[in-house]
């Protein structure tokens, strides 16, 4: 988008069937902080339910203002689901204060915005909330789950020409958000930007994998049996980390947060349909003793080779450290005169 010098671009961030989880982690960002960031990429912050004090009214108000075209909308973000039930009405969910379906405010400010944004798996695919039998008729903007479609339908795209930017987790990490807002605030968010699933590549060129602190127990198959093990989750536990596109472990949250570097498998929370595995999330779902979880590029007879020679290779460092909660053997010093 090209931009005057002096022009601001306006930001919009509604919440529609979710946790929440996403503004809880994007309110954590840092280096710079949130505003601060908003601030440097001259983008203004039009209303956000976590950050603005305009009553319910106020809100109708600039909603129908931004609508009618008064008030331009650049950016609009969704976080959380659209609910469509009960029988595609969309009644379930209503704005606070309004008789109006929440799901018809979306799909009108979608219309008039120059950039539509999913922020986090349920807007973006339906997520948590679609999970189960789906009695809420919860879907994403442009997706349900990995089919295209979802409320905007396949072939929508907001004024600039881009389809819906989904920026997809579990929530989202808060550099994916306002890196994703710096490229579009810049004029660097295009088509070749944007992945399969319409999601950033910024972050989903990378595998959670990458940077794992386990990796080395990976490397010899050195695999946990039990939750507090320091071994490799993904042969026993269910970790997805070599088939999930993220950075996790690159740029882990605060500094140093990651769901593998807190000991739980990663669960692959940027795919469409994560919620729902067929398997519990902590077990690895096997075929004939394989992990069905392989790295996307592995062939399964590479990983039985390499992993009999790994197995065999395992320093007693590794086998030992692998099934207990803590370091039980240091890494040893080479004699130099040997």
């Amino acid at each position: 988008m090209a931009q005057h010098r002096d022009s601001k671009l306006n930001l919009l961030w509604l919440q529609s069937g979710g946790c929440g989880g996403c503004t809880l982690s994007l309110l954590g960002a840092e280096s710079p902080d949130l505003l601060t960031t908003f601030d440097s990429a001259g983008i203004r912050l039009l209303w956000h339910p976590s950050l603005s004090e305009q009553s319910a009214s106020g809100l109708h108000e600039l909603l129908q203002q931004i609508i009618n075209g008064d008030i331009r909308l650049d950016l609009f973000c969704l976080e959380g689901s659209v609910i469509q039930g009960p029988d595609g009405s969309g009644l379930f969910h209503r704005l606070s204060g309004s008789d109006r379906p929440m799901r018809d405010w979306i799909h009108d400010l979608s219309k008039v915005a120059h950039y539509s944004i999913a922020i986090g798996s349920c807007a973006a695919f339906g997520g948590i909330t679609s999970g189960g039998g789906n009695p809420s008729e919860a879907c994403g903007l442009q997706f349900e789950n990995s089919v295209p479609g979802g409320l905007l339908g396949e072939s929508f795209n907001a004024i600039e020409g881009l389809p819906v930017i989904n920026i997809a987790g579990c929530p989202v990490h808060p550099n994916w958000v306002t890196e994703s807002l710096l490229q579009i605030a810049h004029g660097d968010m295009n088509r070749q930007e944007l992945d399969e699933f319409n999601r950033p590549r910024s972050y989903t060129d990378h595998l959670v994998h990458h940077a794992c602190p386990r990796n080395e127990f990976y490397e010899f198959k050195a695999s946990a049996a039990k939750p507090s093990d320091l071994g490799c989750l993904m042969e026993n536990m269910g970790c997805l980390g070599t088939q999930a596109h993220a950075d996790c472990n690159i740029r882990p949250w605060n500094g140093e947060g990651s769901c593998i570097r807190g000991g739980y498998a990663c669960i692959n929370c940027t795919q469409p349909g994560f919620q729902e595995p067929d398997y519990s999330f902590t077990t690895t779902q096997k075929i004939a003793g394989i992990p069905v979880g392989l790295p996307t590029d592995m062939p399964k007879a590479w990983f039985i080779a390499l992993a009999s020679l790994s197995k065999a290779a395992t320093p007693k460092r590794l086998r030992e450290n692998a099934h207990a909660d803590h370091i039980l053997v240091t890494p040893g010093n080479r004699d130099k005169d040997k």
